[in-house]
């Protein structure tokens, strides 16, 4: 059983990949993942293949703030963490990568604290 909910929740995160890759128009990749204790997010240049900024629920500034790596909180920070780093290599306009999840929870704090931090998409 669980072997088919991983094949089905892999369907999903390349089914919106293929679409995210067809409407992004050059921009860079805000990718997430989230695990039952952490959540990580990345910003992915496709067309060099490099992570130009990275930030998750273990880096020092977010992990002595928040109680848990698994919850809203710690997923409004990483996303303001990701905006701030991102700023700083000049990027402001991406496309988000919900990486099969569904948009909701932790997922929407991180897209909306990155959105408050300056990213648009």
């Amino acid at each position: 059983m669980a072997i088919k909910i991983e094949k089905l929740k892999k369907r999903r995160a390349l089914r919106s990949r293929t679409t995210l890759r067809r409407k992004s128009r050059g921009r860079v990749r805000l990718s997430v993942f989230r695990s039952s204790r952490h959540i990580y997010a990345q910003i992915i240049d496709d067309a060099k293949g490099v992570t130009l900024a990275a930030a998750s629920s273990l880096d020092e500034g977010v992990k002595g703030a928040v109680k848990t790596g698994a919850d809203i909180d710690a997923a409004k920070a990483v996303g303001k963490l990701i905006a701030e780093r991102a700023k700083e290599k000049n990027v402001s306009e991406v496309v988000f990568d919900r990486g099969g999840y569904v948009y909701h929870g932790r997922v929407k704090a991180l897209a909306d604290a990155a959105r408050e931090g300056g990213l648009s998409f």
